[in-house]
């Protein structure tokens, strides 16, 4: 028997990075299916400039997650991400990459996303900028993706607004607010979600809710 698990997200979620551990776990799982649904919440209308009221904010948030989770933010992120002049906190070009690595290499997708939340918070680099994002995928041995990235066409614009729709539709269907959530599809086709709060728990906790039911 196997479970469908559906992983809302965003790629520049602070609190999703800090679940990273736990939905490594789950992948690993024999039986358990994770799908990735990122939802948005930092794209188009959500993305704004990185100034420095928004800087420290960020930075405050992300100490507080450091210090529950372990989940390490660095000075080098602090800096370059956080202090740079023009920066945008914009999460479309990462959702864009995410979706281009779906396209090629699906199965590679939860690692790639892991893989960018650490080029951004340990290595401080900013997964807001393609060439990064195509750096990143080509050191995986993504060059499909990459180029992708680099070029991006109107199927592929297409195919992310597609996924964030199909992953907003599902939000609005649980009545999930925010990001991380899980969503177990049961017998059926039935929707049961899980609160993000659950992903930073123990794991036993965690798996027991995944397959309850």
């Amino acid at each position: 028997m196997s479970t469908t698990l559906t992983y809302l997200f965003d790629p520049l979620c602070g609190w999703c990075y800090a679940a990273a551990p736990a939905l490594a776990r789950l992948r690993a799982t024999p039986g358990v299916h994770v799908a990735l649904a990122p939802t948005g919440l930092f794209a188009g209308a959500g993305a704004r400039p990185m100034d420095a009221q928004f800087a420290a904010y960020a930075w405050s948030n992300d100490q507080r997650i450091e210090k529950l989770t372990g989940q390490p933010f660095t000075q080098a992120y602090r800096d370059r991400i956080l202090g740079a002049a023009e920066g945008r906190f914009d999460s479309g070009p990462a959702t864009l990459a995410l979706t281009a690595v779906a396209e090629t290499e699906a199965e590679r997708e939860l690692y790639v996303l892991h893989a960018l939340q650490r080029a951004r918070y340990v290595d401080g680099r900013d997964t807001a900028d393609a060439q990064v994002l195509a750096d990143v995928l080509t050191a995986l041995g993504l060059a499909d993706a990459a180029a992708k990235v680099l070029s991006p066409d109107a199927a592929l614009r297409g195919a992310m607004a597609e996924r964030v729709s199909k992953a907003q539709a599902t939000m609005h269907t649980v009545g999930a607010r925010g990001v991380p959530q899980l969503v177990v599809t049961g017998q059926g086709g039935a929707l049961r979600l899980i609160g993000g709060d659950a992903l930073l728990g123990p794991h036993e906790g965690l798996l027991a809710q995944v397959l309850a039911g």
